[in-house]
């Protein structure tokens, strides 16, 4: 049996009991054992605040009260029923230790009502592969190492040097992460919580996932639209959108555009404020933040973080990542995690935190900033002033690994667990999250998928219609090389002495124009890839609705009309067969060219990410479909071991539509010395023989069309698979 004796008289300290320097774990405490539990068996002095203090009566069975690593295994339901009864009828508080603890802020939001987000033991590993003496290794990183914690109604910051896993931990919380990837729970008021977080809670990304060609108010009327509930019409939505916008102060910039490359747009403050409150108009019951400072001065910075801290005296618990904080912003946090190497360092008030380190023998300059204090510590770049079993200069890792497990032992988790152990035992007094969860079965968005199609659709279009880069620039391009080409083989006649090879250059130059003119696909839909993936995962719409509102209102307008005008043009210039039906095959085997090719590059630049590697791949595919195209190498002298190559060029078939669609049974002249000698349709048709081309039936002709028609479908499937693939795997 051990016990422990609190001195409820020292310093003010949230440690009490155990931050003394000659503490060291018991033997239990190593092990882990799973099988321990605790139990209460004398009276609490009080609990206020994140802060307990023991009677010294506190015993427990075979592990010290200071040691919980398995919460879910150790609490039975009686116990804590027992336990808090006790803690409600208990009058016997500690005025001294009261009265030393008022003086810290979180006291100034320990009134706040709101959902109080508790994890346990969250472990997150990475499987990483590596190429080593002519072998591929797989070696595992431990990102997060058995993370617990508690964030409450207020301001709480996770901070932690690069890398340390402040990301990681705020994507698990937020349900960015697959379950099956990390071990453990997370429960929002003692609820598990994780599948109606997607739409309860809101997500700032660190890099200002926003429409740049939208004004400020736009971007907040299409989260309304699209996050809130039909049965709201829309003049409350505008209602709540004007609130938001003069609750963020963006009145003077409302009709402003956020901005882009080509378009001047709003401050950085005000971007963020805009991101800020397309998540604020859903009425988030948590917020969370990934490192909403970067990008921006100091000023601007403050100006976020103290908006930040003025919701969150609303009852909103605003949880978020930050790296090096001015003392002006870490003066507004309630509560602070602190991580390093994967492990918590420090975790509980943040005006407690230089005690802690004051008691790991490191002590701040009078004048030097806390939160940069703390990372240098964590970073082993400040020795302490002398030795401790758990304080060590060695390295990061040496440091945070025992500084962490020293920290798992202390009293703070004791409060975790009874903190959790609460909220499961009370009714959520939360009414944002509990509608979320009475809804859960129901549906996964608030609106339909209809009307998401329609909203996303109209973004799409005004996109396309105010981005000049893809607007303007494609139909310049394309009336360029319309001209281009009528010129270059302008009125062509029917010499059969060279206007047969003329118009097969001609039709080979055209498909290839068709082909690479569509690679700015790729550069397109990797600007919108990131904020793709942030509105699905946040809620706002459904994969499909996504893929669908691009085709139509992207790759239509964008792709296949701008073809209409290059068919039209050069048609008429090259002198073709003035035939109607000839002419709307012409025009239907481009529009299939271009969806083929823009689809292709839709595919590649969803599977690779990189615009420079995406580039590539959509050249070096292309190029391989040009060398088997029919012009460049012959069908026939095609080696037959690489005969399967050219079914999968798109551009032979394109090439082979033009082909048969002009010169079958086409009458080309005969000259001799200047003097036609003949006209016959034999020369045409012996050209499309040596090329290996089959004219003879009309499936010959529409087999082509056919094989384009079937790659769209083949590469769309591909495409709406990879976004579905692509979501999942962030």
């Amino acid at each position: 049996m051990i016990s422990l004796t609190t001195d409820l008289h020292s310093r003010s300290n949230i440690y009490q009991g155990c931050n003394s320097r000659n503490y060291k774990p018991s033997k239990h405490v190593s092990e882990k054992n799973e099988n321990t539990y605790w139990k209460p068996t004398g009276n609490i002095i009080c609990k206020t605040n994140s802060i307990i203090a023991y009677d010294p009566n506190l015993i427990a069975k075979n592990i010290s009260p200071l040691t919980f690593y398995k919460p879910k295994h150790m609490l039975q339901e009686n116990d804590t029923t027992e336990f808090f009864e006790q803690l409600s009828n208990n009058s016997s508080c500690n005025k001294s230790y009261l009265k030393s603890s008022s003086t810290c802020s979180l006291s100034s939001s320990s009134s706040l009502q709101g959902p109080v987000l508790s994890f346990h033991n969250v472990s997150y590993n990475v499987k990483i592969r590596k190429f080593k003496k002519f072998k591929w290794s797989v070696e595992t990183k431990n990102v997060l190492d058995d993370v617990s914690g508690i964030f409450k109604p207020g301001m709480s910051a996770i901070l932690g040097p690069t890398g340390c896993g402040k990301s990681t931990l705020l994507d698990i919380l937020s349900g960015r992460k697959k379950q099956k990837q990390f071990n453990e729970q997370i429960l929002v008021d003692g609820c598990k919580e994780a599948h109606s977080l997607k739409c309860a809670a809101g997500y700032v990304v660190q890099d200002d996932m926003i429409m740049g060609t939208l004004t400020v108010r736009e971007n907040l009327m299409f989260s309304a639209n699209i996050r809130l509930p039909q049965s709201i019409s829309h003049a409350q939505k505008a209602d709540i959108v004007d609130g938001i916008i003069g609750q963020l102060g963006l009145t003077k910039c409302a009709q402003t555009k956020i901005g882009t490359d080509f378009i001047r747009g709003v401050s950085g403050g005000e971007r963020k404020r805009t991101c800020i409150g397309m998540e604020l108009v859903v009425s988030p019951a948590i917020l969370f933040l990934d490192e909403p400072t970067t990008g921006l001065d100091a000023c601007t910075a403050n100006s976020v973080m103290s908006l930040l801290h003025r919701l969150s005296r609303n009852g909103l618990t605003v949880i978020f990542s930050i790296h090096q904080p001015r003392y002006s912003i870490f003066k507004l946090f309630d509560t602070i995690m602190l991580l390093g190497a994967g492990k918590v360092v420090y975790h509980g008030p943040a005006c407690k935190a230089l005690d802690f380190f004051y008691d790991q023998n490191y002590q701040c300059e009078p004048h030097n900033n806390p939160p940069d204090f703390f990372l240098d510590v964590v970073n082993g770049e400040i020795p302490s002033s002398r030795s401790s079993p758990y304080c060590s200069n060695a390295s990061v890792a040496t440091f945070s690994n025992n500084c962490g497990e020293y920290f798992s032992h202390l009293n703070y988790l004791f409060d975790i667990l009874l903190d959790v152990n609460f909220y499961k035992n009370k009714p959520s007094k939360n009414k944002s999250m509990e509608s979320q969860k009475s809804n859960e079965s129901d549906k996964d968005y608030c609106t339909s998928f209809i009307s998401q199609l329609i909203y996303v659709s109209k973004r799409t279009a005004v996109n396309v219609l105010r981005n000049p880069a893809s607007s303007i620039a494609q139909i310049t391009l394309t009336l360029f090389f319309a001209f281009l080409t009528g010129l270059l083989y302008y009125k062509m006649t029917i010499d059969a002495n060279k206007d047969i090879q003329n118009r097969a250059g001609a039709f080979f130059f055209i498909v290839m124009i068709q082909m690479f003119g569509n690679i700015s696909a790729v550069e397109l839909f990797l600007k919108e890839r990131s904020l793709f993936i942030h509105e699905n995962k946040s809620g706002y719409y459904r994969v499909s609705v996504y893929f669908v509102s691009k085709i139509f209102c992207d790759l239509v307008p964008l792709r296949l009309l701008p073809v209409v005008l290059f068919s039209i043009i050069t048609y008429f210039m090259l002198n073709l067969q003035l035939v109607v039906s000839k002419f709307f095959i012409y025009l239907l085997n481009l529009f299939l060219t271009t969806f083929v090719s823009a689809l292709m590059a839709f595919v590649i630049s969803a599977s690779v990410g990189v615009l420079a590697l995406a580039n590539m791949l959509v050249g070096l595919v292309m190029i391989l479909m040009m060398l088997f195209g029919g012009l460049l190498l012959n069908s026939v002298s095609i080696p037959r071991w690489l005969k399967w190559l050219e079914y999968f060029s798109f551009i032979r078939y394109s090439y082979k539509t033009l082909l048969i669609n002009e010169l079958k049974d086409m009458q080309f002249n005969i000259y001799d010395n200047g003097q036609i000698i003949a006209n016959s349709t034999t020369v045409a048709n012996n050209f499309l023989k040596e090329q290996g081309v089959a004219y003879e039936s009309d499936w010959d002709l529409w087999q082509n069309l056919f094989a384009l028609g079937i790659s769209i479908v083949i590469l769309g499937i591909l495409c709406y698979v990879q976004l579905r693939f692509m979501v999942r795997n962030r």
